[in-house]
């Protein structure tokens, strides 16, 4: 089962994360800015933004948002923005 084992902020609303199996994607979360939902309208704070955790291997924030590792991974995959982590290298 794959997990997000870090998180780093890069800038504007893009994401470092980095998958249990060694490899690595930079996530770019813009295209929730234009849902209008309680959940994700909050994001368009930067700061808040930036305050996201992890939670048992997935992505989170304070307001209950969050996204699986395995949906991730997988979008990651399909755009091929996945890559093998330097710290595996």
């Amino acid at each position: 089962m794959i997990k997000i084992i870090r998180a780093e902020y890069i800038d504007g609303h893009r994401i470092k994360l980095y998958f249990s199996d060694h490899t690595m994607a930079d996530v770019d979360f813009s295209y929730l800015l234009s849902k209008d939902t309680s959940l994700t309208n909050a994001l368009k704070d930067k700061c808040y933004f930036k305050d996201f955790f992890l939670e048992l291997g997935a992505l989170c924030w304070k307001n209950g948002l969050s996204f699986s590792p395995t949906s991730l991974y997988k979008k990651a995959k399909e755009s091929g923005k996945l890559r093998e982590s330097e710290e595996a290298a």
